[in-house]
């Protein structure tokens, strides 16, 4: 077993232990020239975790439509008059809107710097309702499951056996254009997760002001240089057998990371680069640090990166009229300020922010909220977004409908295949390789939405 086989089996098999106690590794080999590609692109990936109710994030306002949903919807269902509104330059025949507390995501609609992508979630292949009770075609397992539907959103494995996520793949794709900076491609502010593990790169976990140091190696005084010159000659000495020096060289790559990363964002200390207010919340604070990270991206020497931020608290089984008004207003005004944050650093053209989440939610309520489902919309926010337009097909939401396994869980009509597919093209993966990150776009009429 050689040095990169240990790294990347070290990698999948105790990323949990070994990103969540080392601060700041990053095991990838930066393999390539730095800023290959032209330009700068970063995704930046929001996951809300526990399954968001989007049918009330994005409501229809025009009467029939709003009629069928309050039906269903029952004592969880937002008036229209309540709703605000928002007006798609691709209108489908429906008027809709969103949820009273996203003023923020409702402005940058209106300014086109936002879309939604209606109704997604994962998929083997498209699925109509008479198939889904026939079982006549392939599902991916375990729906409704909180853990494996996360992971079939943050690895479109389907019903195939994958160790990788899209947004790792994506970086080995990339690794050969996009390598060679100061950093890898794929950064996480919101903990270590599956999807931005590849198979030859794996990413860098960063901390919400700055990359976490050892403790006791920082600082400039006699004591911790002399601390930090035994650790490195420790280190140096580390030559014991392939576990000894694989461990050794993920040490030395932290620290040597961590310092890149802090000496990049040193100067923004006295000479931000925004202005902006974030909201003085764990999303506000994971994306303000990204708005750093991207403002100093000349520094690190990176042209494509992938953010991981993520908030939870959207399994909304109880007490969702009190709790998903709050979490909607955090993710409304965090994603508003991000995108001005850009705008002010004039790079908001190259940066896409796209919403997550494990399912969305039963039409039906509980009597206090509601269950896990399967689609859900998503939000699409960027400067580079084509927006102020509804992509894909919004369901009827009706009990027992068309679009209803049973029981209000509705079916997608959008892959999360095909909304990756879309966005690796976008950062600069090859129409060749995009199969292979998105393993079951193969299965789909339409490759590629028009939302870029």
């Amino acid at each position: 077993m050689d040095r990169r086989l240990f790294l990347k089996g070290a990698a999948l098999a105790g990323a949990g232990t070994a990103l969540g106690h080392l601060p700041g590794v990053a095991y990838s080999e930066f393999v390539g020239t730095a800023n290959a590609l032209p330009g700068y692109r970063a995704l930046v990936c929001v996951f809300l975790f526990g399954g968001n109710d989007s049918c009330n994030m994005v409501v229809p306002r025009s009467a029939p439509e709003h009629e069928v949903y309050a039906r269903s919807r029952q004592n969880l269902a937002i008036a229209r008059d309540q709703l605000l509104p928002i007006t798609a330059l691709n209108p489908d025949g429906a008027l809709y809107g969103l949820h009273p507390s996203m003023p923020g995501v409702q402005r940058l609609f209106e300014q086109g710097a936002c879309a939604v992508v209606a109704n997604v979630g994962p998929l083997v292949q498209p699925v109509t309702r008479a198939q889904y009770l026939n079982e006549s075609v392939p599902l991916p397992p375990q729906l409704f499951s909180h853990n494996d539907q996360q992971d079939q959103w943050q690895t479109l494995k389907g019903r195939s056996t994958v160790r990788s996520g899209w947004a790792g793949r994506i970086a080995d794709a990339l690794d050969a254009s996009a390598g060679g900076g100061r950093v890898p491609v794929n950064v996480s502010l919101g903990g270590t997760v599956v999807q931005q593990v590849g198979e030859r790169t794996v990413p860098y976990n960063v901390g919400r002001t700055n990359a976490p140091e050892f403790t006791g190696l920082g600082g400039t005084n006699a004591l911790t240089a002399a601390r930090r010159t035994a650790f490195e000659s420790l280190l140096d000495g580390a030559e014991s057998g392939i576990h000894g020096r694989a461990f050794a060289s993920v040490e030395r790559r932290a620290i040597t990371t961590a310092a890149s990363v802090n000496a990049a964002l040193a100067p923004l200390a006295t000479a931000p680069a925004f202005t902006t207010a974030f909201p003085a919340s764990g999303l506000g604070a994971q994306l303000q640090m990204v708005a750093r990270l991207i403002a100093v991206r000349d520094a690190l020497q990176v042209s494509r990166q992938v953010f991981f931020v993520a908030t939870g608290g959207f399994d909304t089984h109880d007490d969702q009229l009190d709790d998903h008004p709050v979490l909607l207003a955090d993710l409304s005004a965090s994603l508003a300020a991000f995108h001005d944050a850009l705008a002010q650093m004039r790079v908001a053209e190259q940066v896409i922010a796209l919403t997550q989440s494990d399912f969305g939610r039963t039409l039906t309520s509980n009597g206090d909220g509601t269950d896990h489902g399967w689609g859900s919309h998503q939000l699409v926010v960027g400067g580079g977004v084509l927006g102020r337009r509804i992509y894909g097909t919004m369901p009827r939401l009706e009990i027992g409908g068309p679009d209803d396994t049973s029981g209000g869980r509705i079916i997608p009509t959008t892959a999360v295949d095909q909304l990756v597919g879309t966005l690796a093209r976008w950062l600069g993966v090859a129409d060749a390789q995009i199969d292979a990150i998105a393993p079951n776009l193969r299965n789909f009429p339409q490759r590629f939405l028009p939302f870029v």
